[in-house]
């Protein structure tokens, strides 16, 4: 503005000598007269006004509602609807950045998806390579109290192990009734199930009581896809015959309708045929396993080149200096750590990949093959 001022040059002379246009050097000049130095300073490129701006008495109006009540943007926007004229209501988005710009909105931990192990085609050909384990649809009996069938069969030769009323699906009850069926009959190599309680859960690897104590035995969870009922056909006829035979009238009673459990388990194994065994019955195919229930579990032996972690109580393993949350279903057991790359590690539960994790993110991801 010197240069401009001692009247020496002309403004195309100066803006070409400092390389900016006509319009720039008269701008700055004009500024320079009406506002002496002040006016060359820098100035914001904010706009005057912004339509989508919320006005400054909403904004105050959702910051005292969420100062006396610390409610979410869901109930303050009703409340706002009571002392705004409907033109001036914002959206529930409005409210909720509201809150967030002013740091009233606490960030949620979004919960981990865990890769679904997935179940492998089934096909079986020979008894107890695959048992289908599942519960049929509650219903009440009438003393008014509901029954829970828990049903357990051999693919292969459609053999029914097992049909037990029980009054819930509690993992304790149905362990039990198990426990008994494998006494009984022997081991399976593998037990296919859907992914409800008490078979499975949303954790990783969808560890559960139940499918922690199978893999302790050497049998192998398959999980059908959820939603995909189909992938377990055979399992949901035999409940249609179930349902058709022992719940229409029900039994009086728990024990009446395992009487008639009984009976039907009976008929279904020693005299009904079945087409895909060539009009042959159940019994005059399967055959006992030959793995009995052990009456101890042995600890798990891994590699020597693992690392052997104990779960805590609390679900917890450590590597070296870091803590990482795995599940409650593996409390106080053995777990195998076999390093694959620098900083990660696979996690076996005795013949079972269950995953891995990164050490140093502590990122855990399911594994896609269930055996190690």
């Amino acid at each position: 503005m010197r240069d401009f001022a001692s009247g020496q040059w002309t403004m195309s002379e100066l803006c070409d000598h400092y390389g900016v246009s006509r319009e720039s050097g008269y701008k700055w000049a004009r500024r320079y007269r009406e506002e002496g130095e002040a006016g060359l300073e820098e100035r914001s490129r904010r706009p005057l006004h912004c339509p989508h701006q919320t006005p400054a008495h909403v904004e105050a109006l959702i910051l005292g509602l969420q100062a006396s009540c610390s409610w979410g943007s869901r109930k303050l926007l009703s409340k706002l609807r009571d002392q705004l004229p409907p033109s001036e209501v914002p959206a529930r988005s409005t409210v909720f950045d509201v809150l967030k710009r002013h740091g009233l909105v606490k960030p949620r931990r979004r919960r981990q998806k865990w890769a679904h192990p997935g179940a492998v085609p089934l096909r079986t050909d020979a008894p107890n390579q695959v048992w289908s384990i599942d519960f049929k649809g509650h219903f009440r009996m009438r003393n008014g109290i509901y029954c829970y069938p828990l049903t357990v069969m051999d693919h292969f030769s459609r053999y029914l192990l097992g049909c037990k009323a029980l009054l819930s699906t509690k993992a304790i009850s149905a362990k039990a009734a198990l426990q008994r069926i494998f006494q009984r009959y022997g081991l399976p190599d593998a037990i296919r199930s859907d992914n409800g309680t008490p078979f499975a859960s949303t954790g990783f690897h969808g560890l559960c009581a139940m499918n922690a104590w199978w893999m302790k035995l050497g049998i192998v969870h398959q999980r059908i896809t959820p939603a995909s009922p189909q992938e377990n056909g055979v399992h949901e006829r035999m409940h249609r015959t179930l349902k058709a035979d022992t719940t229409r009238p029900p039994g009086s009673s728990c024990a009446g309708q395992q009487h008639k459990f009984d009976r039907f388990q009976h008929l279904y194994n020693q005299d009904r045929p079945h087409e895909a065994l060539d009009d042959r019955t159940p019994a005059s195919v399967w055959t006992p396993s030959l793995r009995p229930y052990p009456s101890y579990i042995a600890p798990p032996e891994y590699p020597g080149h693992f690392e052997i972690r104990r779960v805590s109580n609390k679900g917890t393993f450590r590597i070296h200096s870091g803590q990482h949350f795995l599940s409650h279903a593996l409390s106080n057991e053995y777990i195998g750590l076999e390093e694959v790359d620098d900083g990660l590690w696979n996690i076996a539960f005795y013949n079972t990949l269950l995953g891995r994790i990164d050490q140093r993110s502590g990122l855990l991801t399911g594994a896609t093959s269930r055996r190690k």
